[in-house]
């Protein structure tokens, strides 16, 4: 379970543990001589340049049985993997002291929204100088957002705060951790899967017609590198299984589902002719950061609207999209996009990032980055059906305004688990969908250009093998 404790503000989630109770078990069979002689693999699909993309390099996926001619005992050879904790290892605000003194000396000045210039004093190495601010629109909007949901942040996670210390899974920060903390050394982005993406739309495009979902079983298949990026693969085993992709070792989790493709390349997701209870999604805001650091492509309002959610969407689906502090966005979703989906609004949420301290990651009144983000949750309707509801569907109302709080994951937008904390909203054993997904989920089908991102085997570490 993710969930630590649940409260009348929210929840208190784990994530680390979400990903650690997921069944990552390489099964190996082999003889009594400790030879492994199958394995269930996906040979590296070698790709120097577009050029090289063609009908034969493949991929292969196979079990052989062993033909135990000498006597020898077969058994099974199990390799269990962990997520890396130290990715979760978040002690300290990520800003210092001196940083969330000045942000202090700012919020004096954050009652601008009836006044639009002010004198605002900042402290520079110990100097103070006056400067005469003209804050934007959209500036002003957020100040007046933040001061509506202040008092609902700062009190909801300190009641789950509070908690967390008596369960023990908050522990205040020691002198020793506060000396010997060292930098987090994140894994080595060594296989560009955006760019994969890209080189694919130069393949060959295969008839429609006959694209179907791609199971790995146990038996021998071969499959090309156009079944990869044009078809829904899944691993419908219960077991843990590896894939190499441009020699690159991810692991695909039992009882999931993933298309790797762009926005461009979503028609696979729909030939499945599957619809979904929920959809969640995680879109590649456009913003100065993005922009400056070039770390991943964003899309325009425009573009995000073209997600067909309308044809992957089953009825009364849930939809719930994690949204940036910008009110840009928020509008953006509330007012355009899901009414273009015929979406209705049912609930707005908060995730709250704090360290492992019980501290935000951010001064919660900085005026620069916030320690929460929003989360707007939604239904789909068909027209006229707002009114016209059916009274045999029996539909959970979703509380307003409630939080998720939970030590965030140093890796760039690794967002915390929503399937337990949504398990209430939707009918048993429903489809569920994450989309500009970055990992996988087992009873989830992930789609994205970095779906696999998260899976790689640098962020994991094997255990003591067993057979």
């Amino acid at each position: 379970m993710s969930v630590v404790l649940q409260l009348s503000p929210g929840w208190l989630l784990d994530h680390l543990s979400f990903i650690n109770k997921i069944n990552y078990e390489l099964h190996q069979p082999y003889y009594s001589k400790n030879e492994p002689i199958s394995s269930v693999h996906l040979d590296s699909l070698r790709m120097d340049s577009v050029s090289s993309l063609g009908t034969s390099a493949t991929f292969s996926a196979s079990t052989t049985k062993p033909v135990d001619d000498d006597g020898g005992n077969f058994e099974m050879f199990i390799q269990r993997y962990v997520f890396r904790s130290e990715l979760f290892d978040v002690t300290k605000p990520y800003i210092t002291s001196a940083i969330h003194k000045e942000c202090e000396q700012s919020n004096e000045k954050e009652d601008l929204v009836n006044d639009v210039k002010k004198e605002i004093s900042i402290s520079v190495t110990g100097k103070k100088r006056k400067r005469c601010v003209v804050f934007n629109q959209g500036e002003l909007d957020a100040m007046e957002y933040h001061t509506k949901i202040r008092g609902l942040i700062l009190d909801g996670s300190s009641q789950l705060i509070q908690e967390g210390f008596k369960s023990g899974f908050l522990h205040p920060l020691s002198e020793k951790q506060d000396k010997c903390s060292e930098p987090i050394k994140l894994p080595l982005d060594t296989c560009s899967l955006s760019e994969l993406c890209e080189m694919a739309k130069h393949l060959p495009s295969l008839n429609e017609l006959e694209l179907q979902t791609l199971q790995l079983t146990e038996d021998d298949i071969s499959v090309t590198e156009q079944d990869l990026f044009s078809r829904v693969v899944e691993n419908n085993s219960s077991f843990t299984k590896m894939m190499t992709l441009m020699g690159q070792k991810y692991l695909l989790p039992p009882k999931s589902s993933f298309l790797l493709s762009d926005i461009s390349c979503m028609q696979p997701l729909l030939n499945c002719r599957k619809t979904y209870d929920v959809i969640v999604i995680d879109p590649p805001w456009q913003n100065k950061s993005v922009k400056r650091s070039n770390r991943y492509s964003y899309l325009s309002p425009l573009q995000i609207k073209q997600i067909p959610i309308p044809k992957l969407a089953a009825p009364n689906c849930l939809v719930v999209t994690w949204v940036t502090n910008r009110q840009k966005h928020l509008r953006f979703v509330k007012e355009e996009l899901y009414p273009s989906w015929s979406v209705e609004i049912v609930a707005e949420w908060h995730w709250v990032k704090i360290t492992s301290s019980g501290e935000f990651v951010f001064p919660l009144d900085s005026p620069h980055k916030k320690p929460y983000e929003g989360l707007i949750l939604g239904r789909v309707r068909e027209k006229g059906a707002l009114l016209l509801r059916n009274a045999d569907v029996k539909e959970l109302r979703i509380p307003d305004h409630k939080l998720i709080v939970s030590v965030p994951c140093t890796l760039h937008s690794h967002k915390p688990p929503l399937a337990e904390v949504l398990k209430d909203y939707i009918k048993p054993e429903g489809e569920c969908l994450e989309l500009f997904a970055r990992n996988l989920q087992p009873g989830w089908t992930s789609w994205g250009n970095e779906v696999l991102k998260f899976q790689h085997m640098d962020y994991f570490i094997a255990l003591e093998s067993r057979s």
